[in-house]
């Protein structure tokens, strides 16, 4: 046998055993990890080398054979763009697949729905409850004045700016993280027609957002919120106090749930029925509708409203029928 086919044998054979080679390795790449179907939430951290993913990967047995598995991510370009967070992974995806939910950085999402009305703290205590966030760190957060001034807040705290909505979290945000995209869903929501409206009425923002929490907290259904925003517009165009019940609940450290009358004497910042004007800042986060009855009261002399503890409320526009409303729905009730 010459030497050229000895050549030609040796060619053909490398040929066939490469073809074979690609084959498994291919047949490797696109097959399920385990026919034996198992779901798996694994966490990359933030600053993980691709061994340490690989690691994580094998212990959670959704790797086999790492060598392989090492070449494949290489030829995908992959150990360079793997994002961190957490994941949700089964046995019966592929290696492919595996990899690319990684590099796309398809992190598990977590929904949570924060109702109209929540204070700054129940929103920390939900997240927390969530295991999205500590709740004291979330809260120190949220009142810490780097962050307000990047995030263009002028108070003192992000309340009022946490935007009520049904948000998809997930654990690599952090608290900062989700302080900024709420806020962002909050800047997204306010138009300029309602900035613009907001200078019509001689209101900056933080006094609209501060307005619409007191309305928000005072409840009542959709339809009564332009008059509840009245009797507030009335009384400030009158220098008459706001006298809100919510404002002092919200100044009260510890609440435990019962307003008294020693409570609207205390002095504190959002003591309503001491201080003339709006309190310092929003007292919850306020949803849309009660923002836009902060724009736009309903044209009517109101001053008082009681509530008819039905979810409804009287309005009057003099003490004289306030009082009887008062008579009427709360003191005769109580007896």
């Amino acid at each position: 046998m010459n030497i050229a086919r000895w050549i030609k044998i040796v060619a053909v054979v490398c040929v066939v055993v490469t073809f074979l080679l690609c084959l498994i390795f291919c047949n490797y790449a696109n097959s399920p990890i385990d026919f034996k179907y198992r779901e798996f939430t694994i966490e990359i951290p933030w600053g993980s080398t691709f061994s340490a993913t690989a690691d994580i990967l094998e212990e959670a047995r959704l790797i086999r054979h790492k060598r392989e598995f090492y070449l494949l991510a290489l030829l995908m370009d992959a150990p360079k763009h793997i994002k961190p967070g957490e994941y949700d992974l089964s046995s019966s995806m592929t290696p492919v697949a595996v990899l690319d939910k990684l590099v796309q950085g398809k992190i598990k999402g977590y929904f949570v729905f924060i109702p109209e009305g929540f204070t700054l703290r129940r929103i920390a205590s939900r997240l927390e409850n969530a295991g999205l966030a500590d709740r004291e760190k979330f809260i120190g957060l949220a009142s810490d004045s780097i962050l307000l001034s990047s995030l263009g807040i002028e108070g003192e705290s992000a309340e009022g700016y946490l935007f009520p909505d049904t948000y998809k979290l997930d654990k690599s945000m952090g608290e900062e993280g989700i302080i900024r995209f709420m806020v962002k869903q909050f800047r997204k929501s306010i138009t300029p027609d309602m900035l613009e409206r907001a200078s019509e009425i001689h209101f900056t923002l933080d006094e609209l957002v501060t307005l619409a929490s007191i309305i928000e907290k005072e409840g009542g259904p959709n339809e009564e919120r332009p008059m509840i925003s009245a009797v507030f517009h009335n009384r400030l165009k009158k220098g008459m106090r706001l006298q809100s019940d919510p404002t002092v609940i919200y100044g009260i450290k510890d609440f435990d749930g019962n307003l008294k009358r020693s409570d609207l004497r205390k002095k504190t910042p959002y003591n309503t029925y001491i201080i003339k004007g709006l309190p310092p800042g929003p007292i919850c986060n306020p949803g849309m509708e009660a923002i836009k009855a902060a724009l736009y009261p309903a044209s009517v002399k109101f001053l008082y409203f009681v509530s008819k503890n039905n979810g409804s409320h009287q309005f009057s526009s003099n003490l004289k029928d306030h009082n009887k409303a008062v008579l009427k729905y709360q003191i005769k009730r109580k007896k």
